[in-house]
């Protein structure tokens, strides 16, 4: 029945979120995703104006998914099997959520940037850049890491399957590279993206587990940190 008092209607909206996010993943780490966006602003004390922003903003992606979410609660009860069109629709409510990720992206980084890229760029300085022997022999030394541990898990290629990932391991080992390299926030930001993306690849291709991916991620990366900041000591 219609709900008549505005308490019992709240009561059916709450449900309705809560629904939303027991059955949705993507509606889970969106909010996930709030909650740390939210803590950021917090503490990098960012204006009102542009809080309203962001809020906004992130209001408009929980309000797409949630719209996505029931059009597919819809869909489902009226073509429980399958048909081209039930899937069109699903499409393009998943493309509306998308639309919506993307511009909160944009808004978030225009705003976010003037705070974080100064700190981030001041944190590249700390290790320095690196120099070329450097680059190589850290290069190598990450190589030869991930095939020793694969030897050592008895599992896997040196680049294919196993623990860990030697494509991420190598991929996250140029990002930093890179990074340290041009000191620039969007170049390495840039280039952490492709890195993700090459592991990304690797999960897709049913190469790799998730924990082989970050294993092998974090192993590029902190050994190649490590490397290039012996150099800078001891140069």
């Amino acid at each position: 029945m219609k709900p008549t008092r505005f308490i019992d209607s709240m009561n059916c909206a709450i449900e309705g979120i809560l629904y939303a996010a027991k059955t949705q993943k993507h509606m889970r780490h969106h909010f996930l995703m709030a909650i740390i966006l939210l803590l950021a602003l917090l503490v990098m004390k960012v204006s009102a104006f542009e809080f309203i922003l962001i809020a906004l903003s992130i209001s408009l992606v929980l309000f797409a998914e949630l719209i996505n979410t029931a059009i597919e609660v819809v869909v489902d009860m009226i073509s429980p099997e399958y048909h081209p069109l039930a899937r069109v629709a699903k499409d393009i409510a998943a493309g509306a959520v998308l639309i919506a990720a993307i511009s909160t992206t944009v808004m978030g980084y225009v705003i976010l940037s003037r705070y974080i890229f100064p700190v981030y760029k001041e944190a590249l300085g700390m290790v320095g850049t690196p120099s070329e022997i450097g680059t190589i022999i850290s290069l190598l030394i990450v190589i030869i890491a991930v095939v020793i541990l694969k030897s050592v898990a008895g599992k896997g290629k040196p680049f294919q399957g196993g623990l860990p990932s030697g494509h991420s391991a190598v991929a996250f080992s140029i990002a930093t590279i890179v990074s340290l390299s041009t000191m620039d926030p969007v170049s390495s930001l840039l280039t952490l993206a492709l890195a993700v993306m090459v592991s990304n690849s690797r999960l897709l291709l049913r190469h790799h587990t998730l924990r082989e991916v970050i294993y092998g991620a974090g192993l590029g990366t902190s050994l190649t940190l490590a490397v290039l900041f012996l150099f800078k000591t001891f140069a």
